[in-house]
């Protein structure tokens, strides 16, 4: 098994840091960008140096990802516009078992290799957008409960005006789902 490459052993903080700064750059500035984190890596008391050219192949390999992320996203935004807030869950349903399968069909490809030849990069990529997926529906259910939340109030507050009679705020509750 090769060594791991040196920008695999920088600190989860430096690599966020890494990862902000090769998108504020546009993926341009290697070799001021490999001063500036050999800097960093010198004042935090840590040994590891970054050369250019190995920042590079990082930096390329993380722009593809950025750019896959960017394109999915996209795609993701068209497709839930197409259809109304109330197909939004079963979106989220569709995405969550597309990219279960893929995890389903990665793990399987890794079942038949030796535990050392297994990228744990790979395990911790297919979580990170499960659980973003999951954390993106639950938001938008509480986006969903704070908006009716306030159109209740815009309801209570008609009848208590006397805007409207009660029996009307009962029922439009009822048809609006948040009786």
């Amino acid at each position: 098994m090769p060594p791991p490459r040196k920008i695999d052993l920088l600190p989860a903080e430096l690599r966020g840091w890494l990862q902000e700064e090769l998108r504020a750059s546009g993926f341009a500035g290697y070799e001021d960008l490999a001063e500036r984190l050999n800097f960093r890596l010198e004042a935090e008391g840590l040994e590891l140096r970054i050369q250019k050219s190995a920042l590079h192949a990082y930096g390329a390999e993380y722009e593809a990802i950025v750019k896959a992320q960017e394109e999915a996203s996209a795609w993701a935004a068209g497709w839930m516009q197409e259809e109304g807030l109330a197909d939004e869950a079963k979106r989220h349903s569709v995405l969550f078992q597309m990219i279960t399968t893929l995890a389903f069909k990665a793990m399987k490809s890794k079942a038949t290799k030796e535990g050392d030849e297994i990228d744990p990069k790979d395990l911790h990529f297919i979580g990170r957008m499960l659980k973003d997926i999951m954390a993106s529906s639950g938001m938008r259910e509480q986006m969903i409960a704070a908006d009716r939340k306030a159109q209740a109030a815009k309801l209570d507050a008609a009848a208590a005006a006397g805007d409207i009679t009660d029996d009307f705020r009962q029922r439009a509750r009822e048809i609006m789902g948040f009786a």
